[in-house]
């Protein structure tokens, strides 16, 4: 399989190459040539299988074709030590725990996932080192920092924006040590999205050392996270309601939406999607008017969603050859304030007992907005409520139990360095390594 540029300008690279290079020479975001679709027999049969089955075959259609298959699907069984549970929270919603991973956060799947394939093709290459960057709101640094922790020959920098990412969270990414560096940004996560990006195209920097990205911008990164929504369809049909099933999606760079909309056009029988947005509201009024006007994010109680500038936008507009009218009937939006977010966290917990998170409470309140009659709707709650605990417990005015993992990663101590959100700066550091 080749990988073409959403830029246009830049050479076919192999899957190797996309996922070395992260970001294509054309500051371009990589898209495979083309999307397979899974048998019918694979969907009838697929609310037999594990989870784990399942995303093997998902797997094999993704990247079959450039990795072996005993290898690719040791990578997806290593990856997927831990289900994903549809709980029920209402009639006819469910909430998609995604949080059973090492660091209870969806971007687990993705992050493993990225550093075994990236292991592999160091080891089948005889590569040196590969130096990892990723620029995180909240819980990619922690899911990209644990899921490259010890892995040889690989290198992970974790930039993040000083104040902006919860207690928890920052824990979860500078504590680690051995082959993680945190760098703490001063700024907001765009800043630090934008360096990592001026990174990739500085030639003087690629010239002194192998740079790669696990932020979403990379296929490795995003592409398993399409297994989630398998996973979902599987487990409504299991239930009797796999027809008429809308998926919501707390949305912040986008990638997440983008894999599930991969698993649609592979077959999976999603009736629509809804991209929830906090008060970075930048594709629900691209929705709205047609026309995509980023801008600086502003800070929210969703922190992990607070982007003002969405990568994987591009993506979505590749996939769809930037027709406005067909992404709006596919996808609709909803946007919400703190305020309204917080109201939702609390309605729900009093009706249904559920303790929602932030970034899930966005996604459950556009189901009950949205959802039309004889639909079933599954939002993705993307992480734990105690990543948020001191938000949570504010809102709620509750305790909410902080699990023993989390806890251990709160007892470390703080290894940070701090930086300008100048590239020169950044460039300079990195030159020093």
């Amino acid at each position: 399989m080749k990988y073409y540029s959403t830029n246009g300008k830049a050479p076919l690279a192999t899957l190797e190459e996309a996922v070395v290079r992260g970001l294509a020479p054309d500051r371009g975001l990589y898209m495979p040539e083309r999307i397979k679709s899974l048998s019918g027999s694979f969907f009838e049969e697929i609310d037999k299988m594990s989870f784990q089955e399942m995303a093997c075959h998902v797997a094999q259609a993704f990247f079959g074709e450039d990795v072996e298959e005993k290898a690719l699907n040791d990578i997806v069984c290593d990856t997927l030590a831990f289900d994903t549970p549809a709980v029920k929270v209402e009639e006819n919603i469910y909430s998609l725990e995604l949080f059973h991973g090492p660091t209870l956060a969806f971007k687990d799947v993705g992050a493993r996932f990225m550093a075994r394939l990236l292991q592999y093709f160091i080891r089948k290459e005889g590569k040196k080192q590969v130096n990892v960057l990723v620029a995180t709101s909240g819980d990619t640094g922690s899911a990209v920092a644990n899921g490259f922790l010890g892995v040889e020959g690989i290198h992970v920098y974790v930039l993040y924006p000083k104040g902006k990412v919860s207690n928890i969270q920052e824990s979860q990414f500078t504590t680690l040590g051995k082959n993680i560096t945190a760098i703490e940004v001063d700024g907001v996560f765009d800043d630090c999205q934008a360096l990592v990006k001026s990174a990739f195209m500085d030639g003087e920097l690629n010239a002194h050392m192998n740079l790669t990205s696990a932020n979403s911008i990379n296929v490795a990164r995003f592409l398993p996270q399409a297994f989630y929504y398998f996973n979902a369809y599987a487990q409504m049909k299991r239930l009797g309601k796999g027809d008429n099933m809308v998926i919501c999606v707390p949305s912040g760079n986008f990638g997440n939406i983008t894999a599930g909309l991969f698993g649609k056009r592979m077959g999976l029988p999603v009736k629509r999607f809804i991209a929830a947005n906090n008060a970075n509201d930048i594709f629900y009024n691209y929705l709205q008017s047609g026309k995509y006007e980023p801008k600086p994010s502003i800070q929210t109680l969703a922190n992990a969603m607070d982007v003002g500038d969405p990568s994987n936008f591009a993506r979505i507009i590749d996939l769809y050859k930037g027709c406005h009218a067909d992404i709006s009937a596919e996808i609709s939006g909803a946007t919400y304030s703190d305020e309204q977010i917080a109201q939702t966290m609390r309605q729900c917990h009093a009706t249904t007992g559920y303790v929602l998170d932030p970034h899930g409470a966005c996604g459950y309140q556009a189901l009950k907005d949205l959802l039309h009659e004889g639909e079933t709707g599954v939002f993705l709650e993307t992480a734990h409520p105690a990543k948020f605990k001191e938000k949570v417990d504010s809102i709620l005015q509750a305790d909410v139990q902080i699990p023993e993992r989390l806890a251990e990663f709160m007892k470390g101590k703080k290894l940070s360095v701090p930086m300008s959100a100048q590239f020169s700066d950044f460039k300079e550091f990195l030159l020093s390594r």
